[in-house]
């Protein structure tokens, strides 16, 4: 049960909402010391418009999962005046973009054209403010996988770790045994890049160290 001065300080500050069910994003937010008072995911599709680009796809996605999040939050009393903070990420391989892996063979197309090459994950993220302003980063950042074996392709596939995950891994798992080099950012690849989202919050008034205090 929570304190009566945790349930002071939390009336205190303003109300945040991650449009997002992914549990990898709200671990990031946490991490950085931020709770988010709801979760309200948007179920939108995700398919590349035609001719659409992988930066362009990557914030339209992060864009619409935020207008749909903001459609509810401002609908409920407790969440009228709430931040939204949405994101999305896209794994490209040269010029393909690659598919959040959701069956075996999506999974494997993916592991075969990320061996032993360089591909380059972008993410967006997208902030509605309590004014309804909005505003969005991109971040790119490049990793590098090692030429992987037939047994390392196999096991990966079977572990189902890739399930749901865009290009088909989770760095921060198994995965992360096959990245020779990576450069910028690391929580972008695992999903929300932790320091261009606390910036954009801190920058837009959201109290992002509120709670440091209590992290001891």
């Amino acid at each position: 049960m929570a304190s009566s001065s945790e349930v002071s300080n939390s009336s205190l500050r303003p109300k945040l909402v991650l449009a997002s069910a992914s549990p990898r994003r709200l671990a990031l937010l946490q991490q950085g010391g931020i709770e988010p008072d709801a979760l309200l995911p948007a179920d939108v599709d995700e398919t590349p418009l035609k001719n659409e680009g992988p930066k362009d796809l990557a914030k339209r996605l992060a864009r619409t999962k935020a207008e749909v999040a903001r459609k509810t939050a401002r609908n409920r009393e407790d969440l009228k005046d709430a931040y939204i903070l949405s994101a999305d990420t896209v794994v490209v391989v040269g010029n393909r973009i690659l598919p959040k892996a959701e069956v075996v063979d999506e999974a494997a197309g993916c592991l075969r054209l990320l061996s032993g090459r360089a591909h380059r994950v972008y993410t967006s993220i997208c902030l509605v403010t309590p004014k309804d302003s909005i505003r969005e980063r991109l971040v790119e950042t490049r990793v590098r996988f090692k030429r992987l074996s037939r047994e390392e392709f196999e096991r990966y596939l079977a572990s189902g770790e890739w399930r749901g995950k865009a290009g088909g891994y989770a760095i921060q798992g198994l995965a992360g045994t096959f990245v020779v080099k990576l450069v910028g950012s690391y929580t972008n690849v695992v999903g929300l890049p932790l320091y261009e989202s606390v910036a954009l919050l801190d920058g837009e008034g959201y109290p992002v160290r509120f709670t440091w205090l209590d992290a001891a």
